[in-house]
């Protein structure tokens, strides 16, 4: 029997309908997806030992829960998908603001609907989708936003008197009985307004200007905050706190490879995109690592955290970036270079918050330090370590064979110290900067010395690679000015830096930090 095409009281009673509170009928469906062994939080990458499995746990304990947990930690989206472990239809009163059950009906309007139709009583039903009720806390939400208040309109409409609860407007709590109700940020509720959420969360009990109302809401909270100590405008009243049975800690991707599956699934790239551009996975990595070393930096403020939304953005400006250097010149595909990662900082600077150091630094000159730094760290997993032969060197141990191997970029590093400099212009056609790269003596031969199966565009993207590397640890200079990315040897720029004569406003208009 299709069970929606029941529309009255007494055909729902025949059918043998029971229902159930909504924490039973989430820990039912639970218990049949752990069964069968089935993830119920989909989409949800990184969490399958730590986040989920406490989340399941409250859920059969018929627990509220907060999550608490810096930005861009999925916890809303956690909240949201609990949804798919209510069961697809419920029966309710027609017409009931607040989903009265058939059943056990809560509001006048729900009573008195049974009391005069009895097994005529219409009712309908709601999806699992129409089962969710989401509010963001901000410091203006009132107990009448959350709670109810008396309508003075619907008094005067229906001319009742104020005692009458007809009168009555519900907010958004009781219209969401029988369903999942998410506070969210709930610190940055004022403290009074929380302590409006006492008797709801534990009795069942709410008051609307006086009016003494006995309605045990049937619904499943779940909150979410970041830690109490990330801001000022305030924290979770402790007598609320002590009512949310469960608290569950949320956190940041823990490896690189979970980081890169959150990207590739949440990045909105289009497929025209996908057709005209390759991003090579050591960019991938690149732009990962940017949200590691910003979480660790000393200018990002940890209490903030930095978001999945960082790395996210980053990685469509990146597609982008060699997108539009592809229109620009005509070229039908074309891949994600090192130097199109200067098209990411806008997605870095209004992803991070800095501290006072940081704001001195400048927001701009931040993201391209944690772009340096990135490229350091990664530089290692791919090439030998350029400081090792500069310690064996300080500490004179090494052997006659480790002198000669010391220093595997010495056919490129001596290029640069012979006065040769490399331009690589931020916009240039592939062919272009193929070219330039072949320029640099031993830069092909040491790349094909360590990956000798890589294909061209592997080996053209290693060789800009090792340039940003080499840059990195100090053994050639970097300078970013104006779409062009100027390669040189670090002794002589650093020469050249301390002949420069400026003028007062030559002076005012340089930056140091552009030479390393």
């Amino acid at each position: 029997m299709n069970i929606q095409k029941i529309k009255t009281l007494g055909e729902l009673r025949k059918s043998g309908y029971k229902s159930l509170p909504i924490k039973d009928e989430i820990r039912k469906n639970l218990i049949e997806k752990i069964k069968e062994n089935e993830n119920p939080f989909t989409g949800i990458i990184g969490y399958e030992d730590t986040v989920i499995p406490d989340t399941e746990r409250a859920l059969l304990s018929r627990h509220n829960i907060l999550f608490l947990g810096l930005r861009g930690q999925a916890k809303t989206r956690m909240a949201r998908q609990m949804t798919q472990l209510l069961d697809e239809y419920i029966p309710v009163i027609a017409g009931s603001e607040v989903n009265d059950d058939p059943f056990n009906p809560l509001s006048k309007f729900g009573k008195d609907a049974i009391a005069e139709h009895g097994d005529e009583t219409p009712i309908q039903w709601l999806h699992r989708s129409e089962r969710y009720g989401e509010k963001l806390a901000t410091p203006d939400v009132s107990v009448a936003d959350l709670i109810g208040d008396i309508d003075p309109i619907k008094a005067a409409n229906l001319r009742l008197s104020f005692a009458d609860e007809r009168v009555i407007h519900y907010g958004i709590i009781p219209r969401s009985n029988r369903s999942i109700f998410v506070i969210n940020e709930i610190p940055d509720l004022q403290a009074r307004i929380q302590v409006a959420l006492f008797n709801i969360l534990e009795e069942g009990d709410i008051q609307i200007r006086g009016f003494k109302l006995r309605m045990p809401l049937d619904i499943m909270f779940v909150f979410t905050a970041n830690p109490e100590d990330y801001t000022n405008r305030g924290s979770i009243v402790t007598p609320l706190k002590d009512r949310i049975q469960s608290q569950i800690l949320t956190h940041y991707p823990k490896d690189i490879e979970t980081s890169l599956s959150i990207t590739e699934q949440e990045a909105n790239i289009l497929d025209e995109q996908k057709q005209k551009v390759q991003m090579n996975d050591l960019v991938k990595r690149l732009l990962e690592n940017v949200a590691f070393e910003a979480r660790s930096n000393e200018y990002v403020d940890k209490k903030s955290g930095v978001s999945a939304r960082l790395t996210i953005a980053a990685y469509e400006n990146a597609i982008s970036s060699a997108e539009r250097r592809a229109i620009r010149f005509g070229e039908k595909q074309t891949q994600v270079w090192i130097s199109d990662l200067v098209g990411v900082i806008p997605s870095i600077t209004g992803k991070i918050e800095l501290v006072y150091e940081g704001e001195q630094e400048g927001p701009y000159q931040v993201a391209v330090n944690l772009l340096d730094k990135s490229i350091r760290s990664q530089f290692v997993q791919y090439f030998p370590n350029p400081e090792a032969g500069k310690k064996k060197r300080n500490t004179g141990k090494a052997s006659q064979q480790e002198k000669a191997e010391e220093n595997p970029y010495k056919s490129i590093t001596r290029w640069f110290d012979a006065g040769n400099h490399l331009d690589l212009m931020v916009d240039m056609t592939d062919a272009d900067k193929v070219a330039a790269l072949y320029k640099v003596d031993g830069l092909h031969a040491f790349v094909k010395k360590y990956y000798s199966k890589a294909n061209e565009s592997e080996t053209t993207l290693l060789m800009e690679f090792v340039l940003h590397g080499l840059a990195a640890y100090s053994m050639i200079s970097k300078r970013t000015i104006e779409g062009k990315i100027e390669f040189k040897d670090l002794v002589g720029s650093m020469m050249n830096f301390g002949a420069m004569n400026f003028s007062e406003e030559e002076d005012d208009d340089f930056n140091e930090d552009d030479y390393r």
